[in-house]
């Protein structure tokens, strides 16, 4: 299944350039986001989940250029392709400093008990308010505690649109009974860091619909 994400359009913003189809794959509905500059075709893919055949397809269709693999964070989920596409186009892989040991250790990442032991290796490791450039986008690292230690949020800054991995979905936030998983640092990460963020960010998570930074305040029942 794949979804294209229109994006609202802002008096001041430049919309136009950043493109972003989201792919529902693998066991457990992941959302994995290819997210391209329409201008360059550069693509950056988010949280490439499960079923690499399915994304390298919608890369061939779009006629795309990989040139990053963006982790949230390091459950099976989030990572069962990251491998075979990193190998594939030759990319980095860019995730949180402190989520390595997720990402190596199929004892710690969940894959294990899905009977797939998946890892993938952190080319480069990410740390809080770090900005990248890249695909012609300014992106911001925000590190989020608590659905994992290491578990980062990836806020581009112009367009105010924010990949939010398990940390806040739309009306819910991540489990945290998992290997590093914490509810007292997930609720104090999106309280203090990501309802910082303008209230019309558009937040895309990790599973599920989209939703906005604003509406989030007002209605997330875990947030009072």
């Amino acid at each position: 299944m794949r979804i294209s994400v229109s994006l609202p359009e802002r008096a001041g913003i430049a919309m136009s350039k950043l493109k972003i189809h989201k792919m529902i794959v693998g066991p457990v509905q992941t959302n994995c986001y290819l997210v391209y500059n329409e201008e360059s075709k550069e693509t950056l893919i988010i949280d490439p989940g499960d079923q690499a055949d399915r994304i390298r397809e919608q890369i061939r269709i779009h006629q795309l250029c990989p040139c990053a693999i963006l982790l949230t964070h390091g459950h099976f989920d989030h990572i069962m392709a990251a491998e075979e596409l990193r190998r594939e186009y030759d990319l980095p892989v860019y995730a949180g400093e402190e989520e390595r040991t997720l990402t190596g250790d199929p004892s710690m990442n969940a894959s294990r008990e899905f009977g797939v032991s998946c890892a993938v290796t952190i080319d480069r490791g990410l740390s809080d308010g770090q900005q990248l450039s890249l695909a012609g986008f300014s992106i911001r690292v925000i590190h989020t505690p608590g659905h994992t230690r290491g578990g980062v949020c990836y806020y581009f800054d112009a367009e105010r649109v924010l990949f939010s991995g398990d940390t806040l979905f739309a009306a819910s936030v991540g489990r945290t009974d998992l290997p590093t998983g914490s509810m007292s640092q997930i609720i104090r990460s999106i309280r203090e860091k990501l309802f910082h963020l303008p209230d019309d960010t558009r937040v895309l998570p990790g599973h599920g619909e989209d939703t906005m930074i604003g509406y989030e305040k007002k209605h997330n029942p875990f947030l009072f």
